[in-house]
């Protein structure tokens, strides 16, 4: 495999960039009866998502289909990646009753299958575990048929963070790789590449029987090998769902982007992930950690 995607993708870096987007990184602009009917309900619960906070392309598509990705915790993060649209500086005050009205909306909404996520709070003792324990342990009280995938923060590798949240029996445990080891201190300076790894080591120690799952950004300046390489580094430690997408640079003050995948080159590397043994990949140009959850549930055996 490794083989045929340096056939595909030929040389790294594609000089120069396109000036406009490539077409098959264009969506219709977001709308429809359930758009409108869960961002109304969003606003009236003072709920956040990281759909509308990471200006995320898919958002018409997934609330179109009832499902958001609850972003808990406010929406200001104590880190500053170089990558994310998501507001930095000083997060809001800690809201006790949060996880009671995330829990609400989604037994409205009738979602089979829920994810959670938060930004980065640096500033509590727990750095938000307990939070997210009882927003999952909500969901499944008042809507026992939904499943609730948790997108987590790295915790800074706390160990008794992560028993909290994964105490709580969320269906699919979630952190994100973002990128490779050598672009870690320019892209992601508050994360250790190591520290990831060493989240699902501990994820599975601690609950063997919940699937992980893990994403990785295309096209801040990554090799092909050092992302073949990557791919291997998480399944050495059981990660079980893998997902693959390109980085669309939020503006100027981002990182730089180095180029733009095209769809089979992410065809190749979802080939290279199944080879590999991930449960499943979702791996093509729009896909984010999100993107069509519901699937990759189904898909994963969970």
């Amino acid at each position: 495999m490794g083989d045929t995607l340096y056939q595909i993708m030929g040389r790294h870096r594609a000089e120069p960039l396109p000036e406009r987007k490539p077409s098959w990184l264009k969506v219709k602009a977001p709308g429809g009866e359930t758009y409108t009917r869960l961002k109304h309900l969003m606003r009236e619960l003072d709920l956040h998502t990281v759909c509308e906070e990471a200006r995320c392309p898919n958002l018409g598509e997934c609330w179109n289909h009832g499902t958001a990705t609850f972003m808990i915790l406010g929406d200001v993060c104590t880190r500053n990646c170089a990558y994310c649209a998501v507001a930095h500086g000083r997060p809001p005050k800690y809201d006790i009753e949060e996880p009671s009205r995330v829990a609400a909306a989604i037994a409205e909404l009738g979602l089979r299958h829920a994810v959670i996520t938060s930004v980065d709070r640096d500033d509590l003792p727990d750095f938000g575990a307990y939070i997210f324990a009882e927003t999952i342990r909500q969901i499944h009280e008042k809507l026992p048929s939904c499943s609730v995938e948790v997108l987590v923060p790295d915790f800074q590798g706390n160990e008794a963070s992560i028993a909290a949240v994964l105490e709580a029996r969320p269906e699919i445990y979630n952190h994100n790789t973002e990128t490779v080891p050598r672009l870690y201190k320019r892209a992601r300076p508050g994360g250790r590449y190591e520290r990831v790894m060493n989240i699902f080591r501990t994820a599975k120690r601690l609950a063997p029987d919940i699937p992980t799952k893990t994403g990785i950004i295309l096209g801040m300046g990554e090799t092909i090998e050092e992302v073949l390489a990557t791919m291997r580094d998480l399944r050495s430690v059981d990660v079980d769902i893998l997902t693959l997408g390109q980085y669309l640079r939020p503006s100027d003050a981002h990182i730089a982007l180095d180029r733009y995948y095209t769809p089979a080159e992410f065809r190749a590397l979802y080939e290279a992930g199944m080879e590999m043994g991930f449960r499943h990949v979702e791996s093509a140009p729009l896909v984010r950690s999100s993107y069509h959850a519901w699937e990759q549930v189904q898909a994963a055996g969970v």
